[in-house]
């Protein structure tokens, strides 16, 4: 068995709260990096849009594109 089948077979298991409960604690390790490297806010916003474009983009072709 490959990683990704693998993996892909323990996502499946898997609820939206806890793939919700994922996010919250990836956003919170988000903030204790900031807070340790405050450097990181004094970046331009555009930065953050480009990434978070970047970031979404195959998310959101895989939701609405494929088949």
């Amino acid at each position: 068995m490959s990683y990704f089948s693998f993996m892909n077979e323990r996502v499946k298991r898997l609820s939206i709260i806890d793939v919700k409960l994922v996010q919250a604690a990836a956003i919170f390790v988000a903030l204790i990096v900031v807070k340790l490297i405050p450097q990181i806010m004094l970046l331009n916003i555009w930065w953050f849009v480009a990434l978070a474009v970047l970031f979404g983009l195959r998310p959101v072709c895989v939701f609405f594109l494929k088949n």
